[in-house]
């Protein structure tokens, strides 16, 4: 009997919306979004090109080619023209606002005197906007001060209802070349998402995607949470879909909040690669990553040098704010022969396939990336047992889990993993098995039947 037939994607036009996407910026979350453009594409959305990636982010012109010229260079982006942005599209050739924003404006509405505005400039020099500077303000996005609207002449002819007014002009512009098609949404933040959950356009189904941790410190169920998502929490129902990347954070969510929203679970897409055992260094332990103080790098350093394995080193590959104070703490350990900061890489496959062991010690995660992609090069993975995602990949094997915070069972587990070839074998060779539950099918199938659960009910809003 021959499988059933993988389900086919809904016929429709799909929109992810994301507010930047910058290379080198943002790390998993910029990962993970074009690898969902990338997986869509692959289904067939707009015959293989792939949904329309819109941002809003108000860079220059020239700045976003630049982003989508490096995307399309490193694989990430299929077809740049479908990569837009709001303020590349907000320009009237021959100056002032274009069209649609200038048909948007309220005329009737005038800015306060008191408030700063950035004034937007064309490729010339000509002023097409003016935003609202709201500084030190996390909810700046949700303002309703006015965003000015200019003409070619550079005089303000009216103004939009704040960043809500503004995106949503964008949004009604590019969706009116639909006519009457069904329309998917992928909303990749949740700026946006507060901005666009009461978007009642008939044709429009909203999927918001989730790329991080929704508590604070300890990063317990029940932790506090920032204000920001208690804000957010209140409106999920209103989407048709909140997709988590991982089943943990998903039942978390649901045991605390309650299944008011549809809270689904679709990982992440990790691609395959192809491993290269002939790289493997005996020895030879890595961490990969920003360094950033939730990393909490020090401690994977500390514990790697209790486990005081004969003929092993650790190598640790990143960049970031706390690389000074890590470069200290190796000289003042006198470890500089055995820890090395190697800087930044552009390989990091390469590094996962020289190396026998990977650790992280990170305090909280938001999708477990890293990990699966170790296991994907056959590189077992000893890490604290912190939400969210480390336990969902690793308690199906390919590594160790350890209390969250304790060095000491750390090293533990570095030392017993160095000192026990066969086992550190039989985990390597378990490895790609376990990340398997990550490929872009399973990945697809998941978002796949969430998309169709969400055109055959009616829209949330």
């Amino acid at each position: 009997m021959l499988p059933d037939a993988a389900p086919a994607l809904p016929d429709a036009e799909y929109l992810v919306l994301s507010s930047r996407l910058i290379p080198g910026l943002d790390g998993g979350y910029t990962i993970a979004t074009l690898a969902r453009a990338r997986q869509l594409a692959g289904a067939g959305v707009a015959d293989g090109s792939g949904p329309q990636l819109l941002t809003f982010d108000p860079g220059t012109a020239a700045d976003h080619a630049a982003h989508r010229g490096t995307f399309v260079e490193q694989g990430s982006l299929l077809d740049a023209s479908r990569m837009r942005n709001l303020f590349d599209e907000a320009v009237q050739p021959d100056g002032g606002a274009a069209g649609w924003l200038r048909a948007a404006a309220d005329t009737a509405v005038t800015p306060d005197p008191d408030v700063e505005y950035r004034v937007l400039t064309d490729a010339e020099g000509r002023p097409f906007a003016a935003l609202p500077v709201i500084p030190g303000n996390p909810d700046w996005h949700l303002t309703e001060e006015p965003v000015l609207v200019y003409d070619a002449a550079g005089e303000v002819v009216g103004a939009l209802h704040g960043f809500r007014g503004l995106y949503r002009a964008w949004l009604d512009h590019v969706t009116a070349a639909f006519g009457e098609r069904r329309i998917i949404v992928i909303c990749e933040s949740r700026q946006l998402g507060e901005l666009i959950a009461d978007w009642d356009d008939p044709r429009v189904r909203i999927v918001h995607t989730i790329h991080t941790m929704h508590v604070e410190a300890p990063y317990t169920p029940d932790a506090t949470m920032n204000t920001l998502w208690t804000r957010w929490f209140r409106l999920a129902d209103r989407f048709d879909a909140v997709v988590w990347p991982t089943v943990t954070q998903r039942d978390d969510v649901v045991a605390r909040f309650g299944d008011a929203a549809s809270h689904v679970v679709v990982p992440n897409p990790i691609a395959p690669v192809e491993a290269r055992d002939d790289l493997r260094e005996d020895g030879l332990v890595i961490m990969l990553g920003r360094l950033a103080p939730g990393k909490r790098v020090d401690q994977a350093i500390r514990a790697f040098l209790a486990a005081d394995v004969p003929g092993t080193r650790m190598e640790i590959w990143g960049g970031g704010p706390e690389q000074g104070r890590l470069q200290a703490l190796i000289e003042e350990l006198a470890a500089g022969d055995r820890v090395v900061l190697a800087g930044y890489t552009q390989t990091p496959g390469t590094v996962l396939d020289r190396a026998s062991l990977l650790v992280t010690s990170t305090a909280f995660e938001g999708q477990p990336l890293g990990v699966v992609e170790s296991l994907l090069h056959g590189t077992p993975v000893v890490s604290y047992d912190v939400r969210y995602g480390i336990r969902d990949v690793l308690g199906a094997g390919g590594g160790v889990l350890v209390p969250d915070g304790d060095i000491e069972a750390l090293g533990d587990a570095i030392r017993a993993l160095l000192t026990d070839p066969d086992r550190l074998a039989a985990l390597s060779a378990e490895a790609p098995t376990v990340a398997a539950a990550w490929s872009p099918q399973r990945s697809l199938d998941a978002l796949t039947a969430v998309i169709a659960t969400a055109v055959a009910a009616p829209p949330r809003r």
